[in-house]
């Protein structure tokens, strides 16, 4: 794997923090802290994985860059969203993200709960008002994205987890689990530039499907094993707290040499799912062995 991204992954990242800088509200002069709580959990150094997706899979189908925007923009809203509610006292409880306090660290359980709340419609808020989306793309996104957040996705996997610590997962449940909680959004951002497209080839629609799965499933895997690995300062967020609080991971039902193993035939069946682009699956070819393979 090359030690330096390709160039397009600079200017993708610097344009999807642009476009956050402008969509989440400027900083409060009322009372309250909401909208500097909301600017916090957003613009605070993330990597914008889920955006970087959305621009290479869109780049695999030569759809422009300002129609990739809203879902970019909008999926990293409801991502920020995810970790404010994942970093909770009530849920992982957990002091630092991305290297700074917790949301709710920094300003208040009831402050951050609000602004992870705010997050979640401003996305679909971002999506609805949108001047480059027509209706049915529109509705295509949200029909897409909510269905990755809902209780069949993201938010069903954050209660499995909850209700899986301290438990023995077979290798069927923990895929359901990893499945929704973290590949749910993942997926979602592959598919998303499919419901850019008019006419959908069938067969290459199910062949990004399963990379995306593919991907999330490993992506997960990854963290969990850069969580045993890794620091809390290159982590940026307290290393070994999946032990702490007793998670249901890959590493400690099955170990870490068959976590590698698995990331390894994972990472094959994505590049086989990619072979049907030629150059122009080049970014996202890089960036899947960079999530797989990263050491933060």
């Amino acid at each position: 794997m090359p030690i330096r991204s390709p160039e397009n992954i600079k200017v993708y990242r610097e344009r999807i923090n642009a476009l956050l800088d402008i969509s989440v509200p400027i900083l409060n002069n009322d009372s309250t802290d909401l909208n500097s709580a909301m600017r916090y959990s957003v613009i605070n150094g993330g990597k914008r994985i889920r955006p970087l997706l959305i621009y290479t899979s869109g780049a695999c189908f030569n759809i422009k860059k300002d129609k990739l925007d809203v879902p970019a923009v909008a999926i990293e809203l409801l991502h920020s969203f995810s970790l404010v509610h994942d970093d909770l006292p009530s849920m992982d409880d957990d002091d630092l993200r991305r290297g700074h306090p917790t949301t709710h660290k920094k300003f208040s359980e009831a402050t951050a709960i609000l602004a992870a709340d705010a997050l979640q419609t401003l996305a679909f808020e971002v999506l609805a008002d949108s001047k480059n989306l027509n209706n049915s793309e529109k509705v295509r996104i949200i029909s897409l994205i909510s269905k990755a957040c809902g209780s069949s996705g993201m938010t069903g996997g954050q209660s499995i987890d909850l209700a899986s610590e301290g438990k023995v997962l077979d290798k069927i449940e923990l895929h359901k689990l990893h499945s929704m909680k973290t590949a749910a959004l993942i997926h979602a951002s592959i598919m998303s530039p499919f419901c850019l497209i008019e006419k959908v080839n069938n067969s290459t629609k199910k062949n990004m499907s399963d990379f995306g799965w593919a991907l999330g499933m490993a992506f997960q895997i990854r963290d969990d094993l850069l969580d045993i690995e890794e620091s809390t300062e290159k982590l940026g967020k307290t290393a070994n707290s999946d032990i702490r609080n007793k998670k249901a991971t890959w590493p400690a039902m099955f170990g870490i040499e068959e976590s590698y193993n698995y990331c390894d035939e994972l990472l094959t069946k994505c590049m086989r799912y990619l072979d049907i682009f030629d150059i122009e699956a080049n970014s996202l070819r890089w960036l899947t062995n960079y999530l797989i393979n990263r050491h933060h």
